[in-house]
């Protein structure tokens, strides 16, 4: 008998403190206390990060309107000039029809030996990167998407502009993100702010641009984003 209560004064304190609610709940807080005065520092970051991102992603959603009207007029009036003019005014009779072939063979070879990333209509791309790839995007996206979009677009593709600039301004955040070596929390909604940036610039709708990448890039977000990790 002694030798049992013995052994339950040994045991009783370890596991008496370890049962204690109020320990358990200082254990549990000392992670929060260590890691919140960071919060303030990553916002703060983080919304830096955001509004560099947003002139950059306006500056290449008007490179993109001007190269399409570059693109336009080199294959069907034969000129240099990126003001934007209608293809239905040109006047190359029934070798119009070639022309969409040109630009589709062009965009090809782009995508066997660039990347195959700029095959798609762009939100999907977006959105895989944001589920699949924590939100990273390769370099070279950024480059080809809205070269190969403005050939599309100029060549006489049934294609718009909305696709290719979202995933042009995604890639930016994106890269401006792996960058500055933020969370993949982080890079997601840098990504969604280069995609709402860019669509902003493009169609003109900054509120609209906005409420459209939170719903298809800040998805699966069940509560506000946290910077902590």
């Amino acid at each position: 008998m002694s030798y049992n209560g013995e052994a339950a004064r040994q045991i009783l304190p370890s596991a008496t403190s370890s049962a204690d609610p109020t320990t358990a709940n200082d254990d549990h807080s000392r992670p929060d206390l260590e890691s919140a005065p960071l919060a303030p520092f990553r916002m703060l970051l983080v919304s830096f990060l955001a509004a560099l991102i947003g002139l950059v992603a306006g500056v290449v959603a008007f490179a993109l309107y001007k190269l399409i009207g570059l693109f336009t007029n080199l294959f069907f009036f034969h000129r240099w000039s990126a003001d934007f003019s209608s293809a239905q005014h040109n006047h190359l009779g029934w070798l119009v029809i070639v022309i969409p072939v040109i630009g589709g063979l062009m965009v090809g070879v782009m995508a066997k030996y660039g990347t195959s990333k700029i095959k798609g209509h762009g939100i999907p791309e977006a959105m895989e990167a944001v589920l699949f790839n924590r939100s990273r995007i390769a370099p070279r996206v950024a480059i080809l998407k809205p070269i190969s979009a403005a050939i599309a677009i100029g060549t006489g593709g049934p294609f718009g502009a909305e696709g290719p600039i979202i995933q042009t301004g995604g890639a930016i955040g994106s890269l401006v993100g792996q960058a500055f070596h933020t969370t993949a929390v982080e890079r997601k909604v840098l990504l969604a702010c280069g995609a709402a940036a860019g669509m902003s610039a493009t169609f003109n709708t900054p509120i609209a641009g906005v409420i459209l990448a939170i719903e298809l890039l800040l998805l699966n977000s069940s509560r506000a984003p946290s910077f902590h990790s």
